[in-house]
């Protein structure tokens, strides 16, 4: 049932939210989705613990800040070996049936050196990454052209990824990265839902909840850092304050 899936905002190592959260619930979900930014000090089978041993099946996509600490704290979200049980609910560029919903997952954000809409995409793919590095001025060392390569093509959103998407059907797309009902958001995700039947997208980043609806009915929602809330928008635990909210965008009304 789809009242059985929590979505739950940036983390930022505050484990604590998820924790006090399931602590106060009169029941527990079938299933998470992590919306990005857990910044992982360890491993993310160890840090979802409590989801774990509670039966609820954790599902995750990354954030922009998922890379800050490097190729470790990286690792320790995305490399299979460091997460046999959360390895399966990598959701990014894929569509995972979750409690009888189609749910595909776009993690990260967009980045210039990649794509930045509206404007064309500079670099297709990540096998490109290489030979437009090797662009970059002789001020660059080889150490630094390599972390910006290991970053981009761990955390940017990648046309490749979008496209693989945008050929799959889906009811929900889950983004760390915001819609245009967000001031800051990119109009190119709802154009995405669109292309693959979703209704709803869900997303964090920008650490407030809030709720939206397009005139052709598609809907968003926002969570906030370490909110946990339902396909519905209802409120399974709080977190942190939620940040400002400018009023609704155009061609958007709050629901």
């Amino acid at each position: 049932m789809e009242g059985d899936v929590v979505f739950i905002g940036d983390i930022h190592r505050q484990w604590r939210h998820v924790t006090r959260g399931l602590t106060a619930l009169p029941r527990r979900p079938r299933a998470a989705v992590l919306l990005g930014d857990m910044e992982c000090d360890a491993p993310l089978d160890k840090l979802v613990a409590p989801l774990l041993e509670a039966g609820i099946g954790v599902h995750w996509i990354f954030g922009n800040h998922d890379y800050d600490g490097g190729p470790e704290m990286w690792a320790n979200l995305a490399a299979p070996d460091r997460n046999p049980l959360t390895r399966d609910g990598a959701l990014h560029a894929r569509v995972r049936e979750v409690a009888g919903m189609r749910i595909a997952g776009l993690g990260g954000v967009f980045r210039r050196r990649v794509w930045e809409p509206p404007e064309l995409p500079r670099l297709y793919g990540r096998a490109e990454l290489p030979a437009d590095l090797a662009t970059l001025g002789v001020e660059w060392t080889t150490e630094q052209r390599d972390a910006m390569g290991h970053a981009l093509a761990a955390m940017a959103i990648w046309p490749e990824d979008y496209e693989a998407l945008a050929s799959q059907q889906a009811d929900i797309l889950v983004t760390h990265e915001a819609p245009s009902s967000h001031a800051q958001g990119m109009p190119a995700l709802e154009a995405l839902a669109r292309r693959m039947g979703a209704k709803l997208i869900i997303h964090g980043h920008h650490h407030v909840c809030y709720r939206a609806r397009a005139e052709d009915g598609l809907e968003v929602q926002g969570v906030g850092a370490g909110w946990a809330l339902g396909v519905d928008g209802a409120v399974w635990w709080s977190g942190e304050p939620d940040r400002w909210l400018d009023p609704p965008q155009p061609g958007w009304q709050r629901a």
